[in-house]
């Protein structure tokens, strides 16, 4: 059994060395190969290119692990769904409040907007109606 678990260990220590050298080389080829035509930059050997991998992952991503993605998706619907219809209209406030999108009006409500801008989003009906009020 030990030999088992050694092996998957081993596998994925092999498997994580041979990523890492190949983003490595494909990072150095993408930047020698675009960089100095483009921007008149000098080109990078291997381990600078490492290093430029290195430099983004932690600029951009840092090295926090945080599980996967949907995990906090369910615990804010599970939440969600345990709320009132008192407690949601709050929440909708105040999020509302805080998330305020640009040039006025609240994200969940129509205050703000106006007659016209409201009938322009209702879609139009390919047929036209028919009514009482159109006849003569």
């Amino acid at each position: 059994m030990k030999g088992f678990w050694f092996r998957k260990v081993a596998g994925f220590i092999c498997m994580a060395i041979v990523g890492v050298l190949v983003f490595g080389g494909i990072v150095m080829l993408l930047w020698n190969a675009l960089m100095p035509a483009l921007f008149h930059l000098p080109v990078i050997s291997f381990w600078q290119a490492l290093g430029l991998l290195l430099l983004t992952k932690i600029l951009f991503s840092g090295f926090r692990g945080g599980g996967p993605p949907s995990r906090w998706k369910n615990k804010m619907k599970q939440k969600w769904m345990n709320m009132t219809p008192e407690e949601r209209e709050k929440f909708k406030q105040e999020w509302g409040r805080r998330c305020r999108p640009p040039f006025g009006g609240a994200p969940f409500s129509t205050e703000g907007t106006s007659e016209q801008s409201r009938t322009a989003r209702q879609p139009i009906s390919p047929e036209p109606q028919t009514g009482k009020e159109g006849s003569v």
